[in-house]
């Protein structure tokens, strides 16, 4: 008998399945909390007062710890896996990411896609390039960032299960 963890389920989307203008809504949200910002800063030898001394931050425009912008960007990106590069072969690139309000521990972040860009690889013919517009949201649907995001995905019949 084979254990469902060993079927060859493939999960995720392939290039065909992609289509210009679909909108993916990830789901479930992330709450980021202070410890995951003071980790995130301290992991990365980030160690910039606004994401970890709040008497500090107190004396600031924002009055309290701001969370860690690539904390943000590392928590939305994750987000995109699911409905964008599961099976990716890899990432080809970001650009235009903007980060456009603060994001403040306790908030709750939720993220978007839309396929902007389908295209066969002109180096690979059994892969090719999907180009997303990823815009993230706090709980109070204030747009915080927007990216792009380029990666290279293969081609259903392209691959063995």
């Amino acid at each position: 008998m084979t254990a469902f963890w060993d079927a060859p389920v493939r999960r995720g989307r392939f290039l065909d399945d992609f289509l210009v203008g679909d909108v993916y809504d990830h789901w479930p949200g992330r709450t980021i909390t202070e410890a995951d910002n003071i980790q995130f800063s301290l992991l990365t030898m980030n160690r910039h007062p606004l994401h970890c001394d709040s008497h500090f931050a107190a004396g600031t425009e924002f009055g309290r710890p701001l969370v860690n912008s690539g904390l943000t960007l590392a928590i939305v990106l994750g987000m995109t896996v699911d409905d964008v590069s599961l099976n990716a072969v890899a990432n080809l690139g970001w650009k235009e990411v903007a980060l456009t309000a603060p994001v403040f521990p306790s908030d709750t972040v939720y993220a978007r896609s839309e396929v902007l860009e389908v295209r066969p690889s002109r180096k690979r013919p059994t892969q090719g390039i999907v180009t997303t517009r990823t815009d993230a949201f706090k709980q109070c649907g204030t747009r915080f960032m927007t990216f792009e995001r380029s990666c290279l995905v293969p081609r259903r019949d392209a691959v063995r299960t």
